[in-house]
């Protein structure tokens, strides 16, 4: 995997994975976001690929955009078209994504480990403590993601 930094796009899965979300229509984009995190949530107890694993944290961030607290997605990585208000339902998801990615028989997790992935891990948990969160579990989909800047 080629990654160049520390942020949820800053990967090529994450920065491909943006592409099937500018693909996808309108209330599709949930779709492929609640994918993502199945992907990675319905592995069991298998070893997770840092691929899977590396889509969820970028699906997770572009829910977490729309959350009280959730920074806006405004990389160059990040989809090109704005992300419509999504469900709040994709949040419990994202969640459990984020539980598995930063657990035991993570590819990703152990990858950053070997690098002293201290501030990509703080990122992740920022993530889930967001989406997790009181107001970031209960209240309507926000604003729309910004999309890319020109």
């Amino acid at each position: 995997m080629g990654t160049w930094d520390i942020g949820p796009f800053d990967n090529d899965a994450a920065a491909d994975f943006t592409y099937a979300v500018d693909e996808a229509q309108g209330d599709r984009k949930a779709e492929v976001l609640l994918a993502a995190f199945r992907e990675v949530t319905e592995t069991g107890e298998d070893f997770l690929d840092s691929d899977f694993a590396a889509k969820a944290v970028a699906a997770a961030a572009l829910v977490a955009a729309q959350c009280p607290g959730g920074d806006p997605v405004t990389t160059s990585y990040g989809p090109d078209e704005a992300v419509p208000p999504l469900p709040v339902e994709l949040r419990p998801a994202a969640v459990a994504a984020l539980d598995r990615v930063l657990g035991p028989d993570s590819e990703l997790l152990e990858l950053w480990e070997e690098s002293d992935g201290t501030e990509w891990k703080a990122g992740v948990q920022r993530l889930r403590a967001v989406l997790a969160g009181p107001a970031g579990a209960t209240e309507p989909g926000g604003p729309a993601v910004a999309s890319r800047p020109e």
